[in-house]
């Protein structure tokens, strides 16, 4: 009987760890904030302050970026990626003027990107979530509107 009582536990268990699996599948997923202090912009000024918002839904994820760009204009865009290395679609204006991005999953916790304009690159970025989850470091290069070279190097911190 008491095998019966140890069946019953582990199977408890294993339901209740695979209910979780998924919100440790994708660390990426939440509410970021810029940490400007701890970023740095070459070749373009940083935002005076930025969110990033990540939704997972099943194997893609909806990112949503808000901010104040640094001439105090608004910062508005989202798109939806499978993680596939695809082009989708932004909707709102993207970095450089972006208007599709590519994004693609290297491992659990890294994400390489491409941002386009009308086809042409603007911005490639690796994107690294810390081994704690707390930490998103992206660090990009690519060509502003004015067709100058930038690199970034920006730290996100989980809300």
């Amino acid at each position: 009987m008491k095998w019966i009582a140890v069946l019953i536990r582990g199977v408890a268990l294993s339901l209740l760890a695979s209910a979780a699996l998924p919100a440790q599948q994708n660390p990426f997923a939440g509410t970021w904030k810029l940490n400007v202090l701890k970023s740095k912009y070459n070749g373009v000024q940083a935002p005076k302050s930025e969110t990033r918002t990540v939704v997972a839904q099943g194997n893609s994820d909806t990112v949503t970026y808000q901010g104040i760009a640094a001439d105090g204009s608004s910062i508005s865009y989202r798109f939806t990626t499978n993680l596939d290395g695809k082009d989708v679609p932004i909707s709102g204006v993207g970095p450089f003027g972006a208007d599709s991005i590519s994004v693609k999953r290297v491992n659990a916790d890294t994400h390489l990107s491409m941002a386009k304009k009308a086809g042409k690159p603007v911005l490639t970025t690796r994107a690294v979530v810390s081994k704690d989850g707390k930490v998103t470091t992206n660090t990009a290069t690519g060509t502003n509107q004015q067709g100058q070279p930038v690199s970034i190097r920006s730290v996100w911190d989980k809300q």
